[in-house]
């Protein structure tokens, strides 16, 4: 199966083409005034693969960057709305820990993800030679708390015990080669967890 995979939750976007676990493909860039339909271009010609190719769209959803996992969000609705191509959603939290676990980090280990509001998301995951286990769910905790942890992730800059670590699209897409699920553009929601904060605008003055 061709996977198209887009990671777009951190200030390091990346976007691989895979043929089940191997990796035809994969362009990273900090450089985020490129454009997703650029970078999967330039991905899809380095693969050497065309569009109708692609059997599944593997995407991030968060948490992270908000403008990054939206726009994830809108190729693959657009995507699956032209070619009626699966989409395979998965937490950055997770592919953050896959990603570590294929850097060769084994035992119990901690990733942060910037939240804004001087607060972190933060889980923990058991990494060993054969899976990854969540011991530690997803929570947001303050920036005293992670700052005394030893953790990864792509915010994880200016904490000394801290080290930089950023998702990849070929992982996610090795990690959507073994995910059966798959879901339909209009169901995906992206991960934030706090609680839906709007003010309702007044009614109209009546004239």
């Amino acid at each position: 199966m061709k996977i198209l995979a887009l990671e777009f939750s951190s200030r390091q976007r990346s976007a691989a083409v895979t043929d089940n676990a191997d990796v035809l493909s994969e362009i990273t860039t900090d450089q985020l005034k490129t454009g997703p339909l650029i970078l999967i271009e330039q991905t899809l010609d380095q693969a050497q693969i065309d569009r109708d190719e692609i059997e599944c769209l593997a995407l991030s959803i968060g948490p992270g960057s908000y403008t990054g996992i939206r726009s994830a969000i809108a190729v693959a609705q657009g995507w699956q709305l032209a070619r009626d191509t699966p989409l395979c959603a998965i937490s950055s939290a997770e592919i953050l820990a896959a990603t570590a676990r294929r850097n060769g980090l084994r035992g119990e280990t901690h990733f942060i993800i910037d939240a804004q509001r001087h607060e972190y998301y933060h889980c923990a995951w058991q990494l060993d030679d054969q899976a990854q286990l969540e011991t530690t769910p997803l929570s947001i905790i303050g920036v005293t708390s992670a700052a005394e942890l030893k953790a990864y992730g792509p915010d994880a800059a200016g904490f000394p015990s801290c080290e930089p670590l950023y998702p990849s699209a070929a992982v996610l897409a090795q990690l959507a080669v073994a995910r059966p699920d798959r879901i339909r553009g209009c169901e995906i929601a992206p991960i934030y967890l706090r609680p839906t904060e709007f003010t309702k605008a007044p009614p109209p003055r009546q004239l």
